[in-house]
């Protein structure tokens, strides 16, 4: 028999692969979504299945997530600010979104014991103290004077709400620190790496590589992501804990540049600009980010299926196929 899962941030580019997902196994699913980054086209495949509810609101309306937690077994929350073009440009929304929704969300939870998967970041671990980056490592904060890093702070308070509910009340929650996922629906709007560079060589225009390219990071297919993120809410044992999730594929930003023009088949080049052009301000940047990924394999055997030339080419053929 299915069960009726409640997911947050549903019509953005995660959450809508994990509603169709969810509803492919079975499952009733209702989405809470405000839309400010998500789009109601991200879900045009299911929207008419009668086993899914959208409602469109914010998930710090306290009366809105109740009624729909009420009717929910467990919760998915990923709804937040994405993308570090809108985090830089609006810090107030981004702090205010992140902590008063998980806030909301784990407060009526709570009252139902709805067992909770809270989506985190990668970002939580700053400017990292060493690489591969492991779930108990110490981290080493920005100053708060570069609101680069407001992200990552807000992110790790989620955490720690989350892990305190877990602890002193007994919820069941589930943390898991998300790696660049990409894949088909991403958009490049908010700085998101991979599409804008698609977007730019199927154009034949210049590929923005921002800083000296070589930053190297992790890319994990969403619907690599998705099946981890459906195990773990399946598995009691992930309760209380944290886990990394994404690739252990490193690749430098100026290599996956190259990457994308190759497989696109583009005239396009390579630019460079700086973070102060990119972002109009100081931008702290990691020279890696690498995932230690030990712990969610012993938890559910999670390993990537997909390599990152395959990432490269779903998102090529798919601007390929709405353009």
């Amino acid at each position: 028999m299915g069960s009726r899962f409640l997911v947050t941030g549903g019509a953005g580019f995660i959450g809508s692969h994990l509603t169709e997902r969810l509803l492919a196994d079975g499952h009733e699913v209702t989405v809470l979504d405000d839309l400010t980054t998500g789009r109601m086209g991200n879900l045009s495949g299911v929207a008419t299945q009668p086993k899914l509810q959208i409602i469109r609101d914010s998930v710090a309306s306290e009366r809105t997530v109740d009624a729909a937690m009420a009717n929910c077994d467990a919760v998915f929350h990923l709804a937040s600010a994405v993308g570090v073009k809108l985090i830089v440009d609006q810090p107030v929304q981004t702090i205010s979104t992140i902590i008063r929704g998980t806030e909301t969300v784990l407060e009526s939870a709570y009252r139902y014991n709805r067992p909770t998967l809270i989506t985190s970041s990668s970002e939580v671990y700053g400017k990292g103290t060493r690489v591969p980056f492991a779930e108990d490592d110490d981290v080493l904060m920005g100053s708060t004077q570069h609101t680069r890093w407001c992200y990552a702070y807000a992110k790790g308070i989620d955490e720690f709400l989350g892990l305190a509910y877990q602890r002193q009340f007994g919820l069941p929650v589930t943390i898991v620190r998300l790696f660049n996922t990409v894949g088909p629906r991403q958009v490049g709007m908010y700085g998101m790496v991979l599409p804008r560079f698609v977007q730019a060589a199927l154009a034949g225009d210049p590929l923005m590589v921002y800083g000296d390219g070589k930053q190297s990071r992790c890319f994990c297919h969403v619907s690599d992501v998705v099946d981890a993120l459906v195990r773990l809410m399946q598995t009691p044992t992930a309760r209380g804990t944290v886990f990394n999730l994404g690739s252990d594929e490193e690749t430098t930003i100026e290599e996956l540049a190259a990457r994308v023009i190759k497989l696109a088949n583009s005239p396009s080049g390579i630019e460079r600009l700086s973070y102060e052009e990119a972002y109009g301000q100081h931008f702290d940047d990691l020279p890696r980010r690498v995932p230690k990924l030990d712990r969610i394999k012993d938890a559910i055997g999670f390993a990537p299926r997909h390599t990152l030339d395959a990432i490269i080419q779903s998102v090529i053929d798919e601007h390929r196929r709405v353009v």
